[in-house]
């Protein structure tokens, strides 16, 4: 009978374990759920961070009865490996760049586009607003629950064999980009040989020649140390992708009212916090950055955005085009 008992047990823990969420009783009246979210970056990175200042504030808002267990650092595969863990709720949450998503949900493909927001204070109103809301909400086609929207700066070009002051600068040079068509349509129309990269490869492609450069954040361009090879960072500020913190809504749908309620107030709670952080450690790493004698370039924007206007009118009459005219309405 003994040996029955603990042959259920085990498959009562292999079972929470495969559905992102694991479960045990510390007393006969009391749950204690721990749900599993799986993110790509390091432990220095300002999201994992944001990400363990979450956990801490769902452990105090449940009084102990809602955990994370997180594992950084890609241990559970690539952004589009956790999103479709997600999918299967095999994952409960991860924080993904809304580049990968696009593929699963093709509303997100506005973030892509060039120079969709002035500057930050209209980034954070479109995402505070209804728009935002539905914007969150509209991978439940996917099985996917976005909770909140991470500040994750704008994307700007670092290059290896010479600066970029001008998008005529581009013409030739190879760039990498996300695994995203809508990154891939963007460097063409800027000139540029599109290389779509896996991201942690970048270095290697970088040094070996496979790429002239990249895109991306002073964040990432520092703390991945690519300026050790591509010594001009040129901040053109082309767009502004931001991170998305999602849940699996198979895994959603098994939680009790409390204990969405607990997940959505660590959630408010947290969002101040990563935005706050991001700024600070985007200015740490620019000063790191000079510092290391890098050739930081502020270019003047307008050729840049001159040269996307047609790319931007193409979605017109499209969903994504509609989105974007409700973007530019809160300006």
């Amino acid at each position: 009978m003994a040996g029955h008992y603990k042959i259920i047990l085990t498959l009562f823990f292999l079972g929470a374990l495969v559905s992102g969420v694991s479960l045990f009783s510390p007393a006969e009246n009391e749950q204690q759920i721990t749900l599993r979210l799986g993110h790509a970056v390091d432990l220095e990175h300002p999201v994992h961070k944001s990400l363990v200042y979450f956990q801490q504030q769902l452990l105090e808002i449940s009084d102990g009865q809602m955990d994370l267990k997180i594992y950084p650092s890609g241990q559970l595969g690539s952004e589009r490996d956790l999103i479709e863990l997600m999918q299967i709720g095999s994952l409960a949450m991860s924080k993904v760049s809304v580049g990968p998503l696009e593929a699963f949900v093709p509303e997100m493909k506005v973030f892509s586009l060039p120079y969709v927001f002035d500057d930050n204070d209209h980034f954070w109103r479109v995402v505070k607003s209804d728009l935002g809301q539905e914007l969150l909400l509209s991978p439940l086609s996917a099985e996917l629950r976005g909770l909140a929207f991470f500040d994750e700066g704008s994307r700007s070009f670092y290059t290896c064999p010479k600066p970029i002051a001008s998008p005529d600068d581009l013409g030739g040079m190879k760039i990498r980009t996300m695994k995203s068509q809508s990154a891939v349509s963007l460097m063409v129309e800027l000139g540029a040989s599109a290389t779509p990269i896996s991201f942690g490869e970048l270095y290697t492609a970088l040094q070996q020649g496979v790429v002239d450069g990249a895109e991306n954040s002073p964040i990432t361009y520092f703390k991945a140390r690519h300026y050790e090879i591509c010594k001009n960072f040129t901040l053109d500020e082309h767009n502004t992708i931001p991170g998305i913190l999602m849940m699996s809504e198979i895994v959603w749908g098994k939680l009790t009212p409390q204990q969405k309620t607990w997940l959505q107030a660590a959630v408010e709670q947290t969002i101040p916090f990563q935005k706050d952080l991001w700024a600070s450690e985007t200015q740490v790493a620019l000063d790191a950055l000079e510092a290391a004698g890098i050739n930081i370039i502020y270019p003047d924007k307008t050729p840049f955005q001159e040269s996307v206007v047609n790319f931007k009118r193409s979605f017109s009459g499209t969903p994504v085009g509609d989105i974007l005219d409700r973007i530019e309405e809160k300006r």
